[in-house]
């Protein structure tokens, strides 16, 4: 099936990165991984159920702008054959003043106190769901998305990718990105 597919993706062009609600943003926070390199492929713990162990990766950052109110991550694959990129997952309510996420952070929905909240990614779930590609579709690229914005977001429940930009219209004052690969 994923031979049949392989010239089929989404595409990088309807990112949440390149959405109207952030693509005028300056391109100034500056993302890493100490679980992977920029463009690197990402390591098989942190892939999907039956592919991997589904812990997220740790990420950190550089260049908060001093009037970010919280930052936001989308982690999406542009290369899934579908209209939109697979969301893998949302993470609103981070705070200004952090400047990493732990390893297994986004897996924990359980995790107290930090006020990062999660939203629903494309499986339906309010976790992190890592890369599990359709096999023989080639290589994936997963972008791990921050956002800085300058207001606080309020959603009513569980917030989709929709939701999310729709809240952030406005609002995004920095962005960056970090991306890996994975293939089956």
């Amino acid at each position: 099936m994923g031979t049949l597919l392989r010239g089929v993706r989404a595409g990088e062009k309807h990112l949440a990165y390149n959405d109207p609600a952030a693509s005028n943003a300056p391109l100034s926070l500056v993302l890493s991984s100490s679980s992977f390199e920029f463009g690197g492929t990402i390591p098989r713990k942190h892939a999907g159920p039956g592919e991997g162990e589904n812990i997220s990766p740790e990420l950190s950052w550089l260049g908060v702008p001093p009037e970010t109110a919280e930052l936001v991550l989308i982690v999406e694959d542009p290369d899934a054959p579908l209209p939109r990129p697979f969301v893998h997952a949302i993470a609103t309510g981070i705070q200004p003043t952090a400047t990493t996420i732990a390893e297994g952070r986004l897996s924990d929905t359980a995790a107290p106190g930090d006020g990062l909240a999660m939203g629903k990614n494309t499986f339906g779930k309010t976790t992190y769901g890592g890369p599990r590609p359709v096999p023989g579709h080639g290589p994936h690229t997963y972008v791990f998305q921050l956002f800085a914005v300058d207001k606080r977001l309020t959603f009513e429940g569980v917030p989709s990718r929709a939701d999310v930009l729709r809240q952030m219209e406005g609002a995004v004052i920095a962005r960056g990105r970090i991306e890996g690969t994975y293939e089956r």
